[in-house]
Protein backbone atom coordinates (compact mmCIF):
# COMPACT_ATOMS: atom_id res chain seq x y z
CA UNK A 1 0.00 0.00 0.00
CA UNK A 2 1.52 3.43 -1.32
CA UNK A 3 2.01 6.27 1.16
CA UNK A 4 3.41 9.99 1.30
CA UNK A 5 5.94 10.39 3.94
CA UNK A 6 6.18 13.34 5.71
CA UNK A 7 9.00 14.79 7.62
CA UNK A 8 8.15 16.65 10.80
CA UNK A 9 11.45 19.91 10.80
CA UNK A 10 13.31 19.86 14.52
CA UNK A 11 15.66 23.13 15.19
CA UNK A 12 15.08 24.59 11.83
CA UNK A 13 12.04 25.66 12.93
CA UNK A 14 14.16 28.09 15.33
CA UNK A 15 15.59 29.78 13.33
CA UNK A 16 13.93 32.71 12.81
CA UNK A 17 14.79 35.25 9.36
CA UNK A 18 17.29 31.86 8.50
CA UNK A 19 14.34 29.26 8.47
CA UNK A 20 14.52 29.11 5.37
CA UNK A 21 18.05 28.25 3.96
CA UNK A 22 17.82 25.39 6.52
CA UNK A 23 14.63 23.93 5.09
CA UNK A 24 15.93 24.69 1.11
CA UNK A 25 18.89 22.78 1.92
CA UNK A 26 16.76 20.15 3.48
CA UNK A 27 14.66 19.98 0.88
CA UNK A 28 17.36 19.27 -1.76
CA UNK A 29 19.11 16.27 0.51
CA UNK A 30 15.85 14.88 0.52
CA UNK A 31 15.31 14.78 -3.00
CA UNK A 32 19.10 13.91 -3.70
CA UNK A 33 19.07 11.00 -1.16
CA UNK A 34 15.57 9.29 -2.57
CA UNK A 35 16.36 9.16 -6.16
CA UNK A 36 18.01 6.02 -5.95
CA UNK A 37 14.58 4.24 -5.25
CA UNK A 38 12.18 6.00 -7.60
CA UNK A 39 10.59 9.35 -8.26
CA UNK A 40 9.36 11.37 -6.08
CA UNK A 41 7.89 15.05 -5.65
CA UNK A 42 9.70 16.02 -2.89
CA UNK A 43 7.70 19.84 -1.93
CA UNK A 44 7.01 21.60 1.29
CA UNK A 45 4.02 21.03 2.79
CA UNK A 46 2.89 23.57 5.65
CA UNK A 47 5.56 22.72 8.14
CA UNK A 48 6.96 19.46 7.19
CA UNK A 49 8.25 18.07 3.75
CA UNK A 50 6.31 15.84 1.47
CA UNK A 51 7.65 12.82 -0.40
CA UNK A 52 5.35 11.82 -2.59
CA UNK A 53 5.86 8.45 -4.95
CA UNK A 54 5.09 9.30 -8.75
CA UNK A 55 5.34 5.86 -9.72
CA UNK A 56 3.72 2.19 -9.63
CA UNK A 57 7.30 0.93 -8.99
CA UNK A 58 8.83 3.34 -5.99
CA UNK A 59 10.51 1.68 -3.17
CA UNK A 60 8.77 3.62 -0.52
CA UNK A 61 9.54 2.12 2.62
CA UNK A 62 13.25 2.28 1.09
CA UNK A 63 12.62 5.79 0.95
CA UNK A 64 11.13 5.82 4.25
CA UNK A 65 14.60 4.30 5.52
CA UNK A 66 17.28 6.72 4.35
CA UNK A 67 14.62 9.81 5.41
CA UNK A 68 14.78 8.50 9.04
CA UNK A 69 18.68 8.98 8.46
CA UNK A 70 18.54 12.33 7.26
CA UNK A 71 19.70 14.96 9.88
CA UNK A 72 17.04 17.84 10.18
CA UNK A 73 14.26 15.38 10.66
CA UNK A 74 12.86 15.31 13.49
CA UNK A 75 10.01 12.75 12.91
CA UNK A 76 8.40 11.32 10.28
CA UNK A 77 5.32 9.76 9.87
CA UNK A 78 3.24 7.71 6.61
CA UNK A 79 0.69 9.47 5.51
CA UNK A 80 -2.38 7.84 3.20
CA UNK A 81 -4.18 10.88 1.23
CA UNK A 82 -7.77 10.93 0.48
CA UNK A 83 -10.26 13.31 -0.52
CA UNK A 84 -11.29 16.14 1.68
CA UNK A 85 -14.63 14.87 2.80
CA UNK A 86 -15.69 13.37 5.91
CA UNK A 87 -17.26 10.21 3.55
CA UNK A 88 -13.88 9.62 2.01
CA UNK A 89 -12.24 9.83 5.19
CA UNK A 90 -14.04 7.50 7.18
CA UNK A 91 -13.64 5.02 4.26
CA UNK A 92 -10.40 5.13 4.07
CA UNK A 93 -9.41 5.18 8.07
CA UNK A 94 -11.70 2.05 8.33
CA UNK A 95 -9.51 0.44 5.45
CA UNK A 96 -6.39 1.54 7.43
CA UNK A 97 -7.01 1.08 10.98
CA UNK A 98 -6.05 -2.79 11.29
CA UNK A 99 -2.73 -1.84 9.78
CA UNK A 100 -2.71 1.17 11.94
CA UNK A 101 -3.29 0.08 15.23
CA UNK A 102 -1.12 -3.31 14.44
CA UNK A 103 -1.23 -5.31 18.09
CA UNK A 104 -1.55 -1.71 20.06
CA UNK A 105 -4.20 -2.13 22.79
CA UNK A 106 -5.30 1.83 23.12
CA UNK A 107 -5.35 3.98 20.96
CA UNK A 108 -6.36 7.69 20.26
CA UNK A 109 -8.30 9.74 17.39
CA UNK A 110 -6.44 13.06 17.01
CA UNK A 111 -7.09 15.98 14.34
CA UNK A 112 -5.67 18.62 12.98
CA UNK A 113 -7.25 21.51 10.21
CA UNK A 114 -4.94 23.75 8.71
CA UNK A 115 -7.50 24.30 6.07
CA UNK A 116 -10.11 26.13 8.32
CA UNK A 117 -13.01 26.29 5.65
CA UNK A 118 -13.59 22.53 6.34
CA UNK A 119 -17.17 22.21 7.73
CA UNK A 120 -16.48 20.27 10.84
CA UNK A 121 -13.72 21.33 13.68
CA UNK A 122 -11.25 19.09 15.07
CA UNK A 123 -13.04 17.83 18.17
CA UNK A 124 -16.04 16.50 15.33
CA UNK A 125 -13.48 14.97 13.21
CA UNK A 126 -11.70 13.15 16.17
CA UNK A 127 -14.92 11.84 17.19
CA UNK A 128 -16.05 10.70 14.28
CA UNK A 129 -12.61 9.17 13.22
CA UNK A 130 -12.66 7.14 16.71
CA UNK A 131 -15.82 5.87 15.96
CA UNK A 132 -14.61 4.44 12.54
CA UNK A 133 -11.60 3.32 13.98
CA UNK A 134 -13.20 1.16 16.69
CA UNK A 135 -16.21 -0.09 14.44
CA UNK A 136 -13.40 -2.14 12.65
CA UNK A 137 -10.89 -2.76 15.34
CA UNK A 138 -13.10 -3.55 18.62
CA UNK A 139 -10.34 -5.50 20.84
CA UNK A 140 -8.61 -1.49 21.04
CA UNK A 141 -9.63 0.62 23.69
CA UNK A 142 -9.76 4.51 23.76
CA UNK A 143 -6.90 5.98 26.08
CA UNK A 144 -6.58 9.97 25.34
CA UNK A 145 -3.68 10.06 27.90
CA UNK A 146 -0.58 7.61 26.95
CA UNK A 147 -2.32 5.58 23.84
CA UNK A 148 -0.34 3.53 22.16
CA UNK A 149 -1.04 4.53 18.74
CA UNK A 150 -2.61 7.99 17.39
CA UNK A 151 -4.70 7.86 13.99
CA UNK A 152 -4.12 11.38 13.11
CA UNK A 153 -6.49 13.03 10.55
CA UNK A 154 -4.75 16.39 8.64
CA UNK A 155 -7.12 18.61 6.87
CA UNK A 156 -4.45 20.36 4.47
CA UNK A 157 -5.08 22.91 1.60
CA UNK A 158 -5.02 20.58 -1.18
CA UNK A 159 -5.85 16.72 0.49
CA UNK A 160 -6.39 15.09 3.63
CA UNK A 161 -3.88 13.17 5.26
CA UNK A 162 -4.25 9.78 8.07
CA UNK A 163 -1.19 9.03 9.77
CA UNK A 164 -0.74 6.23 12.61
CA UNK A 165 2.62 5.71 14.41
CA UNK A 166 5.22 8.76 14.17
CA UNK A 167 8.56 7.44 14.63
CA UNK A 168 11.66 9.45 15.22
CA UNK A 169 14.37 10.99 13.01
CA UNK A 170 17.38 11.43 12.85
CA UNK A 171 17.11 15.18 14.75
CA UNK A 172 20.21 17.92 14.38
CA UNK A 173 20.59 20.11 12.02
CA UNK A 174 21.09 19.59 7.61
CA UNK A 175 24.48 18.05 6.77
CA UNK A 176 26.65 20.75 5.37
CA UNK A 177 24.95 23.88 7.01
CA UNK A 178 27.89 24.26 9.23
CA UNK A 179 30.69 23.56 6.98
CA UNK A 180 32.74 21.11 6.25
CA UNK A 181 35.72 18.77 8.30
CA UNK A 182 38.18 16.19 8.13
CA UNK A 183 37.04 12.86 10.17
CA UNK A 184 40.47 10.95 11.12
CA UNK A 185 38.69 7.27 11.06
CA UNK A 186 40.17 4.64 12.34
CA UNK A 187 38.95 0.73 12.51
CA UNK A 188 37.60 1.27 16.09
CA UNK A 189 34.61 2.07 18.15
CA UNK A 190 34.97 5.34 18.85
CA UNK A 191 35.87 7.74 15.47
CA UNK A 192 32.02 6.05 13.61
CA UNK A 193 30.28 7.75 16.69
CA UNK A 194 32.28 10.65 16.51
CA UNK A 195 31.66 11.28 13.11
CA UNK A 196 27.97 10.44 13.26
CA UNK A 197 27.62 13.01 15.84
CA UNK A 198 29.71 15.98 14.57
CA UNK A 199 27.82 15.56 11.11
CA UNK A 200 24.27 15.38 13.03
CA UNK A 201 25.38 18.92 13.76
CA UNK A 202 25.15 20.05 9.62
CA UNK A 203 28.83 19.04 9.43
CA UNK A 204 30.03 17.81 5.85
CA UNK A 205 32.12 15.18 6.70
CA UNK A 206 35.14 13.83 4.83
CA UNK A 207 37.70 10.64 6.41
CA UNK A 208 41.06 10.44 5.98
CA UNK A 209 42.49 6.37 7.11
CA UNK A 210 45.97 5.15 7.95
CA UNK A 211 47.39 2.12 7.29
CA UNK A 212 50.12 0.30 8.22
CA UNK A 213 50.72 -2.33 5.06
CA UNK A 214 51.94 -4.81 5.27
CA UNK A 215 51.85 -4.90 9.13
CA UNK A 216 47.61 -4.09 8.36
CA UNK A 217 46.66 -6.06 5.57
CA UNK A 218 42.98 -5.26 2.72
CA UNK A 219 40.79 -6.71 4.84
CA UNK A 220 41.20 -4.26 7.57
CA UNK A 221 41.27 -1.34 5.11
CA UNK A 222 37.63 -2.88 3.56
CA UNK A 223 36.68 -2.97 7.45
CA UNK A 224 37.30 1.06 7.51
CA UNK A 225 35.99 1.43 4.10
CA UNK A 226 32.76 -0.20 5.59
CA UNK A 227 32.85 1.99 8.71
CA UNK A 228 32.84 4.78 5.97
CA UNK A 229 29.64 3.60 4.03
CA UNK A 230 27.96 3.74 7.57
CA UNK A 231 28.92 7.16 7.65
CA UNK A 232 27.97 7.70 4.56
CA UNK A 233 24.12 6.91 5.24
CA UNK A 234 23.52 9.96 7.51
CA UNK A 235 26.44 11.96 5.77
CA UNK A 236 25.80 11.50 2.17
CA UNK A 237 29.00 10.18 -0.07
CA UNK A 238 31.91 10.38 1.43
CA UNK A 239 35.00 11.60 0.02
CA UNK A 240 37.95 8.69 2.21
CA UNK A 241 41.32 9.32 1.52
CA UNK A 242 43.82 6.35 2.46
CA UNK A 243 47.68 7.80 3.76
CA UNK A 244 50.37 5.22 4.42
CA UNK A 245 52.06 5.70 7.69
CA UNK A 246 54.47 2.88 7.21
CA UNK A 247 57.86 4.78 6.75
CA UNK A 248 56.82 6.99 9.73
CA UNK A 249 56.07 3.91 12.18
CA UNK A 250 59.29 2.62 11.19
CA UNK A 251 61.59 5.76 10.71
CA UNK A 252 59.87 6.69 14.56
CA UNK A 253 60.64 2.77 16.04
CA UNK A 254 64.33 2.85 14.58
CA UNK A 255 65.31 6.70 15.80
CA UNK A 256 62.79 7.45 19.25
CA UNK A 257 62.35 6.17 22.53
CA UNK A 258 59.88 3.52 22.59
CA UNK A 259 57.73 5.35 25.17
CA UNK A 260 57.01 8.09 22.74
CA UNK A 261 55.87 5.82 20.22
CA UNK A 262 51.63 6.34 19.99
CA UNK A 263 52.20 9.97 20.75
CA UNK A 264 54.75 10.63 17.80
CA UNK A 265 53.01 9.00 15.46
CA UNK A 266 49.37 11.18 16.70
CA UNK A 267 51.11 13.95 15.91
CA UNK A 268 52.10 12.81 12.54
CA UNK A 269 48.60 11.58 12.02
CA UNK A 270 46.84 15.31 13.02
CA UNK A 271 49.46 17.04 10.60
CA UNK A 272 48.50 14.79 7.78
CA UNK A 273 44.66 14.75 8.32
CA UNK A 274 45.18 18.82 8.58
CA UNK A 275 47.26 18.81 5.27
CA UNK A 276 44.77 17.29 3.60
CA UNK A 277 41.96 18.56 5.02
CA UNK A 278 43.20 22.41 3.88
CA UNK A 279 43.47 21.08 0.81
CA UNK A 280 39.58 19.94 0.72
CA UNK A 281 38.40 22.90 2.25
CA UNK A 282 37.69 21.55 5.39
CA UNK A 283 37.72 23.99 8.34
CA UNK A 284 38.24 21.19 11.40
CA UNK A 285 39.50 18.35 12.52
CA UNK A 286 37.60 15.20 13.65
CA UNK A 287 38.76 12.78 16.35
CA UNK A 288 37.08 9.80 18.13
CA UNK A 289 38.65 10.48 21.34
CA UNK A 290 37.44 9.93 25.07
CA UNK A 291 39.33 11.51 27.55
CA UNK A 292 41.29 9.41 29.87
CA UNK A 293 39.90 5.97 27.77
CA UNK A 294 43.81 5.03 27.20
CA UNK A 295 47.40 6.36 27.46
CA UNK A 296 47.36 8.62 24.39
CA UNK A 297 44.23 10.56 25.96
CA UNK A 298 44.92 11.71 28.56
CA UNK A 299 45.17 16.48 29.31
CA UNK A 300 48.77 16.11 28.89
CA UNK A 301 48.74 14.18 25.87
CA UNK A 302 45.74 15.89 24.20
CA UNK A 303 47.46 19.21 25.14
CA UNK A 304 50.71 17.05 23.12
CA UNK A 305 48.52 16.19 19.71
CA UNK A 306 46.62 19.75 19.67
CA UNK A 307 50.10 21.34 19.38
CA UNK A 308 51.12 19.43 16.07
CA UNK A 309 48.09 21.32 14.41
CA UNK A 310 46.43 25.15 14.17
CA UNK A 311 42.89 24.06 13.08
CA UNK A 312 40.27 23.54 15.45
CA UNK A 313 39.85 19.85 16.57
CA UNK A 314 36.29 18.69 17.08
CA UNK A 315 35.93 15.31 19.76
CA UNK A 316 32.23 14.91 20.07
CA UNK A 317 33.00 11.32 22.51
CA UNK A 318 35.51 13.43 24.43
CA UNK A 319 33.10 12.73 27.53
CA UNK A 320 31.17 9.96 26.97
CA UNK A 321 32.37 6.29 28.64
CA UNK A 322 33.38 3.10 27.16
CA UNK A 323 29.74 1.75 26.98
CA UNK A 324 28.14 4.80 25.98
CA UNK A 325 30.07 5.23 22.87
CA UNK A 326 29.80 1.36 22.54
CA UNK A 327 25.45 1.91 22.79
CA UNK A 328 25.57 4.80 19.94
CA UNK A 329 27.42 2.26 18.01
CA UNK A 330 25.29 -0.16 18.13
CA UNK A 331 21.96 2.37 17.03
CA UNK A 332 24.44 3.49 13.74
CA UNK A 333 24.86 0.23 12.83
CA UNK A 334 28.29 0.33 13.17
CA UNK A 335 29.31 -1.86 15.98
CA UNK A 336 29.47 -5.62 14.68
CA UNK A 337 31.87 -3.95 11.63
CA UNK A 338 34.01 -2.32 14.31
CA UNK A 339 34.66 -5.30 16.46
CA UNK A 340 35.83 -7.30 13.52
CA UNK A 341 39.24 -8.60 14.68
CA UNK A 342 41.63 -6.71 12.14
CA UNK A 343 44.18 -4.72 13.16
CA UNK A 344 45.05 -0.87 12.55
CA UNK A 345 48.14 1.19 12.28
CA UNK A 346 47.68 2.11 16.09
CA UNK A 347 47.97 -1.65 17.15
CA UNK A 348 51.32 -1.53 15.15
CA UNK A 349 54.73 -0.95 17.34
CA UNK A 350 52.79 -0.11 20.74
CA UNK A 351 55.00 1.11 23.91
CA UNK A 352 54.79 -1.03 26.79
CA UNK A 353 54.75 1.91 28.66
CA UNK A 354 53.15 4.53 27.12
CA UNK A 355 53.95 8.57 28.45
CA UNK A 356 50.89 9.19 29.65
CA UNK A 357 51.74 12.74 31.43
CA UNK A 358 54.21 14.09 28.55
CA UNK A 359 55.86 17.30 28.39
CA UNK A 360 55.77 19.30 24.80
CA UNK A 361 59.33 20.06 25.27
CA UNK A 362 60.39 16.28 25.80
CA UNK A 363 58.39 15.40 22.68
CA UNK A 364 59.94 17.81 20.35
CA UNK A 365 63.36 16.46 21.48
CA UNK A 366 62.46 13.33 19.94
CA UNK A 367 60.46 14.47 17.22
CA UNK A 368 63.79 16.53 16.60
CA UNK A 369 65.17 12.98 15.66
CA UNK A 370 63.08 12.91 12.46
CA UNK A 371 62.74 14.73 9.17
CA UNK A 372 59.36 15.78 10.24
CA UNK A 373 58.65 17.59 7.28
CA UNK A 374 59.78 15.29 4.59
CA UNK A 375 58.27 12.63 6.32
CA UNK A 376 55.13 13.99 6.52
CA UNK A 377 55.73 15.11 2.34
CA UNK A 378 55.92 11.77 1.13
CA UNK A 379 52.77 10.57 3.03
CA UNK A 380 50.34 13.28 1.56
CA UNK A 381 51.84 13.12 -2.10
CA UNK A 382 51.31 9.17 -1.85
CA UNK A 383 47.53 9.24 -0.42
CA UNK A 384 44.94 7.97 -2.19
CA UNK A 385 41.59 8.96 -2.79
CA UNK A 386 37.89 7.60 -3.51
CA UNK A 387 34.27 7.76 -2.90
CA UNK A 388 32.64 5.79 -0.66
CA UNK A 389 28.82 5.64 -1.16
CA UNK A 390 26.01 4.66 0.99
CA UNK A 391 24.52 1.11 -0.72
Amino acid sequence: MSYTILLKFGEIALKGANRAYFENTLLRQVRHRVKPFGKFNVYKSQSTIAVAPEEPGCDVDGAYGICKKTFGVIALVRAYACEKNMDAILRRVKELAPSLIGDAKTFKADARRSDKSFPLGSPEISAEVGAAVLSVCPHVKVDVREPEVVVRVEIRDELAYITGRQEHGAGGMPVSTNGKAMLLLSGGIDSPVAGHMICRRGVKLEAVHFESFPYTSERALQKVKDLAKTVAEYNGAVCFHTVSVTEIQEQIMKNCDEDYFTLLLRRFMMRIAERIARERDCKALVTGESLGQVASQTIEALTVTNSAVSLPVFRPCIGLDKEEIIERSRNIDAFETSTLPYEDCCTVFTPKHPKTKPTIENVLLEEAKLDVESLIERAVSSSRREWIQYD
